[in-house]
């Protein structure tokens, strides 16, 4: 059996399945049909300072090759989460991860700070894709300056690993991933949803209450292979792709693109067992290729 164990910074991660915040809800909503403790690690629905209730419905919606959501960071604040939520998840052994969100830079830090006191929580993912109300509304991941200045701020509260979760809703991401490198980040992880809309012809109306929001699923796969693939050309950090990865073989596509490890969103509420079967097919292509180890195909794709 082939090695399937990969580091993300101080992060050891038995194999380079992840599950992606929001997906998977905290992991034991999921224990009927897995073992969690079988993944790499989970990323757990995102965290903000104060309760919040999220976006008026509908807000999710089917298309063709994916889903669009618009649900708006629904979650009962960091206090619930450490009193309530943060003992439940301290019989895994996996690596819980947290997924940080916030509306200012003030507030993230805040997060980062409580996150920082839990011992078994070894790492958050920075969800940088969220509006920032100081500055109008635009992303904080969307220029290079407000990303920059997130990053710094946590970095200064924060001592474990920290990955910043990149907005693919720019104009060059790498300059992006570049940014919050310098600034402290320890890895990156990408795509987040693209922003996209769906109508209602019978309504003549937007399907969702927001009028746009999140693409996720197979349609997005092309769009994340590659900007992660710039990505990893680009910075010396871990990479963590994902973005419509239903299967083993789309995972091996983002390794050879030179992901370290990968995240199935979307695919989990389809298949609720679907990172166990992504797992085992990574070590069959592993053993059919004659690897010995995972890190042998890690950015290993062959352009010339």
């Amino acid at each position: 059996m082939a090695q399937l164990n990969v580091n993300i910074d101080k992060l050891k991660l038995a194999n380079p399945v992840l599950t992606a915040s929001g997906t998977f809800g905290y992991g034991f909503e999921f224990d009927d049909f897995i073992d969690v403790n079988d993944l790499g690690g989970i990323v757990v629905k995102a965290t903000t300072e104060e309760h919040r209730e999220g976006n008026k419905y509908p807000r999710m919606a089917e298309t063709p090759h994916g889903m669009l959501n618009a649900v708006g960071l629904q979650n009962k604040g960091i206090k619930y989460f450490r009193d309530e939520i943060y003992p439940k998840l301290r019989k895994y052994s996996t690596n819980v991860i947290a997924n940080v969100s916030g509306s200012t830079v003030e507030s993230y830090v805040a997060v980062a700070r409580e996150m920082n006191q839990l011992d078994h929580i070894p790492a958050i993912e920075l969800n940088i894709s969220c509006p920032n109300v100081k500055e109008g509304g635009m992303a904080f991941g969307t220029s290079c300056a407000s990303a920059q200045e997130v990053t710094k701020a946590v970095r200064e509260v924060y001592d474990k690993t920290l990955i910043v979760k990149l907005s693919p809703n720019v104009t060059n991401i790498a300059d992006i991933a570049l940014a919050v490198e310098e600034s402290g980040a320890d890895a990156v992880s990408l795509i987040n949803t693209l922003l996209s809309m769906a109508i209602d012809i019978r309504t003549q109306r937007p399907v969702l209450s927001t009028i746009t929001g999140g693409l996720s699923g197979p349609a997005v796969k092309p769009v994340a292979l590659r900007m992660v693939w710039q990505v990893a050309q680009a910075v010396k950090i871990p990479v963590i792709g994902m973005g419509g990865i239903t299967n083993a073989e789309d995972a091996i596509e983002f390794l050879l693109a030179g992901a370290t490890a990968i995240e199935v969103g979307t695919a989990n509420f389809i298949d609720p067992q679907v990172t166990v079967k992504i797992i085992n097919g990574i070590n069959e292509y592993l053993e059919h290729t004659g690897c010995q180890s995972v890190n042998e195909i890690i950015g290993a794709l062959k352009t010339k």
